[in-house]
């Protein structure tokens, strides 16, 4: 028995260890034999909590218990905003799936239904803007949407439950679930195109536009720059990007140009506008931060009314990237541009537009010719006395 009495103590005190547990305390019993009865008691009650704590861990995991075990370890440490998505994607798969259902049920014909499921829903972008089509023109969820909402976080959340948890999964076949995603776009805005949206764009949202068009930063970065991100002397510009991350990007003369022009404006925002009215406490005329919907909002207009087709705010992070790596051809430059961990995430801009295209045949063809018209002069050319070789003299 393992009673003993503490420096002090009047009582007799336990402690043993049942299971992989620590238990100890106080008897209460002034004696050994009653401090060893007490004992006994105390173990066989920790006997009996560690059989029901077996049989529960026996049990199978239900999808419930493995959604939130998967939240607790791994979803809500998730960055820049992907925790939110993760959340989502638990609710939606344990509304489908069923709360109550074991994570040994789940097979290739249940993921299949789910993927069916989601790729007959409508995409819920832009739900918060007024509404301008009809509902029958709502779009359906992308591939890329449902691999990133219910194929993805499924599938971890099986792993992690296989390697981690020890939990007896079924052997699914991710690839042939995983829908096919068309390889991004890449939309670089033409030089007449450019023209147009300057013309139509506010004028105080110049500034932010030709910034964007010059770093290729993304639209959640512009907004939150501040001066205090500007370092002048280094010719640098702190960066918060994706995922929460800091980094910093070269500032070159043009770059330094544009937002020395705007350093007066505002004591902390690099980038204002003008308010247009008097309104929620704002006077006209005065400046202040320009917001990221505001951002977007000014763009979007800007873009629908100089009649430009199938281009986004992010389109101008593209003309960026492939405006550099026409001008350097250095792939590695534009990945350092871009802050791309992956060189592989860098080689969609490794493409050739039909203009490049058109420009080398042009430029082959005009070689081809100035050959071939050189040649044609050097046979045609008529021979003169000058060009005749002298006759040697004949000896008598």
């Amino acid at each position: 028995m393992s009673v003993f009495k503490r420096p002090g103590s009047d009582t007799y005190s336990y402690d043993f260890r049942l299971g992989g547990r620590r238990f100890s305390g106080h008897t209460g019993a002034k004696t050994r034999r009653e401090a060893e009865r007490a004992e006994e008691r105390i173990r066989a009650l920790a006997k009996v909590e560690a059989k029901k704590v077996r049989e529960v861990a026996g049990l199978p995991m239900t999808f419930e218990k493995a959604a939130s075990q998967y939240w607790s370890e791994v979803g809500q440490h998730l960055k820049g905003g992907n925790d939110e998505g993760m959340l989502w994607s638990l609710d939606w798969l344990k509304g489908h799936i069923g709360a109550a259902r074991q994570l040994r049920e789940i097979d290739d014909r249940l993921v299949a239904t789910l993927v069916a499921i989601r790729r007959g829903e409508h995409s819920s972008s832009g739900q918060n803007r007024k509404k301008r089509k009809a509902a029958k023109d709502a779009r359906l969820v992308s591939p890329a949407t449902v691999n990133r909402t219910v194929i993805e976080p499924l599938r971890q959340i099986l792993n992690r439950a296989k390697l981690i948890w020890k939990e007896p999964i079924a052997e699914i076949a991710w690839k042939t679930h995983t829908l096919k995603e068309p390889r991004e776009r890449v939309r670089e805005l033409k030089a007449e195109e450019e023209a147009k949206l300057f013309a139509t764009l506010r004028d105080d949202y110049h500034p932010v536009l030709r910034f964007a068009l010059l770093t290729g930063l993304r639209l959640s970065e512009i907004p939150r720059l501040r001066w205090n991100d500007v370092d002048w002397g280094g010719r640098q510009i702190t960066v918060l990007g994706k995922g929460n991350k800091l980094a910093t990007i070269p500032m070159p003369p043009d770059v330094r140009e544009l937002l020395w022009s705007l350093h007066n404006h505002h004591p902390e925002a690099v980038f204002t506008y003008v308010a247009a009215r008097a309104r929620q406490g704002r006077e006209r005329g005065d400046r202040y931060p320009i917001t990221r919907s505001g951002l977007q909002i000014a763009f979007r207009r800007a873009v629908t009314a100089a009649g430009i087709a199938n281009f986004r705010f992010h389109d101008n992070r593209h003309t960026a990237a492939t405006r550099v790596l026409r001008a350097g051809g250095n792939l590695k430059v534009v990945q350092k541009m871009l802050r791309h961990e992956n060189i592989a995430t860098t080689a969609k801009y490794a493409h050739v537009q039909d203009e490049d295209v058109m420009v080398a045949m042009q430029a082959a063809a005009d070689r081809s010719k100035a050959a071939q018209v050189a040649l044609a002069t050097q046979i045609t050319a008529p021979i003169t006395t000058e060009d005749m070789p002298t006759p040697k003299s004949v000896e008598k």
